[in-house]
């Protein structure tokens, strides 16, 4: 197995162990946290998470307290992929999930505002 398949298996366990982690054991009030990619260097020494974040905490906030937290992380993240190093890992904002809800919000503002078209008239002339 070639060594990019190999890292974007290891990418793909990792991101699925944080998922969890984060689904369990931290909460977010009135906020949605995923994580969205996992990019672990080929040392397996560093590792970057990038999260989404949707909700009333500001991205800020979501980072910081997964940044103070990294350690536990880490920690329980090594007790179930088994790796030869467990990564440190750095958190990072994915904001296309804040940008496609402001996308959706921008169209339905625009519906909201265009004018109507009138009913087309289904009988014709004969």
């Amino acid at each position: 197995m070639n060594k990019r398949r190999r890292l974007d298996k290891v990418d793909e366990l990792v991101k699925r162990e944080v998922s969890m982690i984060l689904q369990k054991d931290f909460e977010f009030p009135d906020t949605i946290v995923t994580v969205t990619g996992v990019e672990i260097t080929e040392d397996l020494k560093e590792g970057k998470v990038w999260v989404g974040v949707v909700g009333k905490m500001k991205p800020d906030q979501v980072l910081d307290k997964l940044s103070a937290k990294r350690g536990m992380i880490q920690s329980l993240m090594s007790k179930r992929v088994v790796l030869r190093n467990t990564p440190r890992l750095a958190f990072r904002l994915d904001d296309s999930a804040q940008r496609g809800v402001g996308m959706v919000n921008l169209l339905d503002d625009i519906e909201k505002h265009l004018p109507k078209a009138p009913p087309v008239d289904d009988e014709s002339d004969s």
